[in-house]
């Protein structure tokens, strides 16, 4: 299925004024009786079906339930009143103001469907009967086929919904950008003093083994050197050295906890550490 097309409609309907014709002449609406529900099928090769509309009533017209309104053409907006609502919806209420009027009326879906029904008002017949629900029921196999498409068009409404969650959407983001660069650049100019440089060990040593400093902040301790072979690191705790977890990286030790005392071994050379006594 190709991707669907997206064309932007007005989801209200033009909603003309409530004054009805009244006069010598005019029908009395209140005799019209309302029909049971019914189910009518439109299709483009046949004669549009009729709408029997009573004077003063309302007749409502549901299209499937896959699809929405997305526009409507009437051949008389003057004498009869149709009204979507201002939501996208599959409902229609068409009202007649004059009796023994008639008109057509076109309507498109979201699907891309277009039923054609006629309409009458029908105050003057010898038959009391108005139709109060129409279901619309598509008769061709092409029309068949979209309901279960995606939408082709998409009505106003809901793309100012869409619009207006993508506005939403967008400041929330640019909220939690800013939200995260604040506290990144927050913790980088209060990052150096989080540093301390508070261990003492045999400098020479040291530099036998190639070790030239240690520093921690408050979550890791940091051993910084230039080593010809990776020694292993020691925690003594107790006095009984063990063996630790640490990531080592170009010449870089972290360790993920704070250490007091340690120590490098290579072989026989070893360089042992210790964390100052007033840092503890």
């Amino acid at each position: 299925m190709k991707p669907p097309i997206l064309i932007f409609v007005t989801c209200g309907l033009a909603f003309t004024a409530t004054a009805f014709a009244s006069g010598p002449g005019t029908p009395d609406a209140k005799h019209l009786q309302p029909n049971a529900p019914r189910t009518i099928t439109v299709s483009e090769a046949d004669t549009p079906p009729v709408v029997r509309a009573g004077l003063l009533q309302s007749t409502l017209i549901l299209l499937p339930d896959q699809e929405k309104v997305a526009n409507v053409f009437a051949g008389d907006t003057v004498d009869w009143v149709f009204d979507g609502g201002h939501v996208a919806s599959r409902f229609i209420s068409i009202k007649p103001k004059l009796a023994n009027s008639t008109t057509d009326v076109h309507i498109v879906s979201d699907h891309g469907n277009e039923y054609t029904l006629q309409l009458r008002e029908v105050s003057g017949d010898d038959d009391p009967h108005f139709d109060s629900k129409i279901f619309i029921a598509p008769g061709d196999k092409a029309a068949k086929d979209r309901l279960v498409e995606m939408p082709v068009f998409v009505p106003a409404a809901e793309l100012d919904k869409v619009k207006q969650e993508a506005v939403a959407a967008k400041a929330a983001e640019a909220a939690t950008l800013k939200a995260e660069e604040t506290k990144e650049e927050t913790y980088r100019s209060q990052y150096p003093g989080s540093l301390h440089f508070d261990y003492t060990w045999d400098k020479s040593k040291g530099k036998e083994l190639g070790l030239q400093a240690i520093w921690r902040d408050d979550r890791f301790t940091y051993l910084r050197g230039h080593f010809q072979e990776t020694p292993a690191l020691y925690e003594v705790k107790d006095k009984k050295p063990s063996l630790i977890n640490f990531n080592f990286n170009n010449g870089l030790y972290t360790v993920p906890k704070e250490l007091d005392n340690g120590y490098l071994a290579i072989g026989k050379q070893k360089v042992e550490f210790h964390r100052s006594e007033e840092a503890r």
